[in-house]
């Protein structure tokens, strides 16, 4: 077996470890890798604390850490109060909803002659499916306990993550090899800047989603105009389903109060607008600036990751992607890949730049 054989052997054993590790240890590696980006995220105002208001490293990085739950809690408070006055106006809502399916099982059975029984057997057969599904949706809300695991454990991991920083950094100095040191160093700063400008970019596209959401709908005069905004900006977390998923919440809350055909266009156009907003020019500009990962690598990805492991994982993709593609980049076996993930697409290829078999490293023993 000649040595070209043997490093894409090696590589596919690799692929093939790191899947099915992802694939069994999902619900450990999830709320580390979660903690992981938080404490880069919050590592500046931990550096704050330490260099000018000389706090002691445990308490620095403590006082951060309360700080950011103190935040997530806040949010959750404004999120769950919005949530208390939508479920209360739930019955009036699924009153008019049942009002428009009778509506449209008269039209179907007018139309295309299928009784009521038939249609009714038909959704339930659906919504059982969906149910009893493991899909990328589904599988996330049927572990409860999964979750709240993961809500404990990430400011635990984050804790120590920065807490241990150092240790760390001094661990992989020790099984990297000195002559390679600047390039671990590269990596780390190529990180942290990649990560940081990526979390930062995504929170200010959820704002300005949310902000454009919740000021469309109030202009067209939906109720919950602003809960709808705000479910919008967090789902928009989940690339391309997270938009579509609200759209359908605004219709039906729509379609759930005395709404015409006009109003319900309304909110079509208004979720149209925010999207095309949204992938030309917020993701772009605010969210991929940083993060040089081609489309058809980051449809892939969180498609593959979803699947794996859920609505967490769709959401971990992009920044695990570009983790990635930074270590690739900087290691010579490994850069080909590196390339292939980046978005820098030639205009032309030169085939004359393709060797005969003769020269080929393939025939080199």
């Amino acid at each position: 077996m000649n040595s070209y054989s043997i490093k894409t052997a090696s590589k596919m054993l690799i692929i093939s470890l790191v899947v099915t590790a992802v694939y069994y240890m999902y619900p450990i590696l999830v709320p580390l890798l979660l903690a992981f980006l938080l404490a880069i995220l919050l590592r500046p105002i931990v550096s704050f604390f330490n260099c000018k208001l000389k706090f002691p490293h445990v308490i620095a990085v403590f006082t951060t850490l309360i700080l950011a739950v103190l935040v997530g809690v806040g949010i959750l408070f404004f999120i769950s109060k919005q949530i208390s006055s939508f479920i209360e106006d739930i019955p009036n809502i699924q009153k008019h909803l049942n009002m428009h399916y009778h509506n449209l099982q008269y039209w179907v059975y007018e139309r295309f002659n299928i009784g009521y029984n038939k249609q009714n057997n038909y959704m339930q057969k659906v919504t059982q499916e969906m149910q009893n599904g493991d899909g990328m949706i589904a599988k996330p809300l049927d572990h409860f306990s999964a979750i709240l695991l993961t809500i404990i454990l990430v400011p635990v991991y984050t804790f120590f993550l920065l807490l241990y920083r150092n240790l760390f950094i001094s661990f992989l100095t020790k099984i990297v090899y000195v002559q390679h040191h600047s390039v671990l160093k590269e990596i780390i700063f190529e990180v942290k800047s990649v990560i940081r400008s990526y979390i930062v970019g995504l929170l200010v596209e959820m704002a300005i989603v949310a902000t454009m959401v919740s000021t469309g709908l109030m202009i067209i005069g939906i109720n919950y105009a602003i809960f709808i905004g705000v479910v919008a900006g967090i789902l928009n977390l989940v690339p391309y389903l997270g938009i579509l998923i609200a759209a359908l919440l605004s219709l039906s809350v729509a379609l759930g109060g005395p709404s015409e055909l006009g109003t319900l266009l309304s909110v079509i156009v208004v979720f149209a607008i925010v999207h095309f907003i949204d992938a030309n020019i917020l993701i772009p500009r605010v969210v991929s600036s940083k993060v040089k990962i081609n489309a058809l690598v980051a449809i892939f990805g969180i498609v593959c990751s979803g699947a794996l492991i859920g609505i967490t994982g769709m959401f971990l993709a992009l920044p695990v992607m570009a983790i990635t593609k930074v270590i690739f980049d900087r290691i010579p076996l490994l850069e080909p890949w590196g390339y292939f993930l980046g978005d820098s697409v030639p205009a032309t290829f030169d085939w004359n730049t393709l060797k005969s078999p003769e020269h080929s490293e393939v025939t080199k023993e």
